[in-house]
């Protein structure tokens, strides 16, 4: 692949960092926020949820944009609608002030989700999609890891308010660099044909240091009535709920130790500060979980590794809920960073099956569905995360419940035989 490639790539690692980040706000903040406001467990969960909700809308509606109006298009609008909600969240005066805004900030990120995976696989080469794919999606983790090791510092001198600041101006700073190193790409263009189609797609042709092309080939008469709502039609419908229902399971899995690690870690006595270095462990251990997982797809393929980094998961999360008061920080982060590995990896596995399971016209949109219904299950989850503590459950029963997840998702897609196209 030519520099520029990787280059373009290498945003989108960005992108979904400040995915990682701007989702993990709350977390990072939910010390300072429930001590403030003087929220309990299940009021929190509501708060912690918001930005998710917004994610389901975003995902589903401005995923479909992105297959209309171009991947680059969506990307910038989706930076600028986050840059708000993070900027507008500093100035909250309420729980529901802050839902409110985050839930905004939720849409732009989610709209953002489906627009990058798209351009993750299509400014890659087919011999590279696999290994961009998963680096692409590593960006989660690698921006809860960075983001929490300034956020702990950050946190010892300024309020809570001051992490939705360094989200926002983190997005803000990647406004110019989507504008000027990541081109509308070739495969949007080539289907919708906007006008000027041709010559688009030849410069960043030539931009890559590929041959360009003399004429575009006919499109056949499927292709010019294809729509976005065909993953919803006979030969889509299938790998839609499946990929669909399967990223929500699992999201009710993943989101329980992100959304949850630092206020149980600040129960038991530890410092808001202490309690984001454990949620910074865990996804230290998402990113590296991410990168080999990269490495085995590459070589047994999507599906296999898949299902055993879902069985994994389910153990790990399980395992993050045996411990107790006793257990020093250095555990807690280990049980974190080892749930998390697994839970990554899978993750990792469901975006390359996005990207291999919808074809061009609707990737972006049925990436979009799929996250933005999983998602709906990462909305749930601390919110019954924290009825179920409410309800007089201790950490191993929760945990396990939450894990449980991971175990529907791998019951869905063990029978499901995954197409690429």
């Amino acid at each position: 692949m030519h520099p520029l490639q990787w280059v373009a790539v290498g945003i989108t690692i960005g992108l979904n960092a400040l995915d990682g980040f701007d989702i993990l706000s709350s977390a990072f903040a939910a010390p300072g926020i429930a001590a403030q406001w003087h929220v309990g467990r299940e009021a929190l969960g509501v708060v912690l949820s918001m930005e998710l909700w917004g994610m389901v809308a975003g995902s589903i509606v401005l995923g479909g944009l992105a297959d209309m109006v171009g991947r680059r298009r969506t990307i910038l609008l989706c930076l600028c609608v986050m840059t708000l909600g993070m900027v507008m969240a500093t100035t909250a005066t309420s729980p529901l002030n802050l839902s409110v805004w985050r839930l905004i900030t939720g849409l732009g990120i989610g709209g953002m989700l489906a627009a990058i995976n798209a351009v993750a696989a299509e400014l890659s080469n087919l011999r590279h999609r696999s290994l961009a794919m998963a680096i692409m999606v590593i960006g989660y983790p690698l921006g809860g890891v960075i983001g929490g090791l300034i956020v702990g510092q950050v946190l010892k001198g300024q309020s809570w308010r001051a992490v939705f600041m360094l989200g926002a101006v983190a997005t803000a700073v990647f406004i110019p660099l989507v504008w000027l190193f990541v081109p509308e790409t070739p495969a949007f263009l080539d289907q919708r044909r906007p006008a000027g189609a041709l010559a688009r797609i030849n410069r960043t042709l030539t931009r890559f240091g590929l041959p360009t092309l003399d004429r575009l080939a006919p499109q056949s008469a499927d292709a010019a009535r294809a729509s976005v709502l065909d993953i919803l039609k006979p030969g889509l419908i299938g790998t839609t709920a499946v990929l669909t229902l399967g990223y929500f399971f699992h999201a009710i899995s993943f989101y329980f130790i992100l959304k949850w690690a630092p206020k149980i870690i600040a129960d038991l006595g530890h410092s808001p500060s202490q309690a984001a270095g454990v949620l910074t462990a865990a996804n230290l251990g998402g990113a590296l979980g991410g990168a080999c997982f990269g490495v085995f797809m590459h070589r047994f393929g999507i599906k296999r590794p898949t299902l055993i980094a879902l069985l994994a998961s389910a153990a790990g999360i399980a395992a993050f809920g045996l411990h107790d008061k006793a257990s020093s920080l250095l555990v807690w982060s280990l049980a974190a960073s080892l749930g998390m590995v697994f839970a990554n990896a899978a993750i990792v596995g469901f975006y390359a099956s996005f990207a291999a399971g919808f074809p061009t016209h609707v990737r972006a949109t049925g990436t979009g569905f799929a996250v933005g219904i999983g998602r709906f299950g990462g909305a749930l989850s601390p919110i019954l995360a924290g009825y179920l503590f409410k309800g007089g459950l201790g950490l191993p029963v929760v945990a396990m419940v939450m894990g449980s997840g991971s175990l529907a998702a791998f019951a869905l897609l063990a029978r499901f035989r995954l197409q690429a196209r």
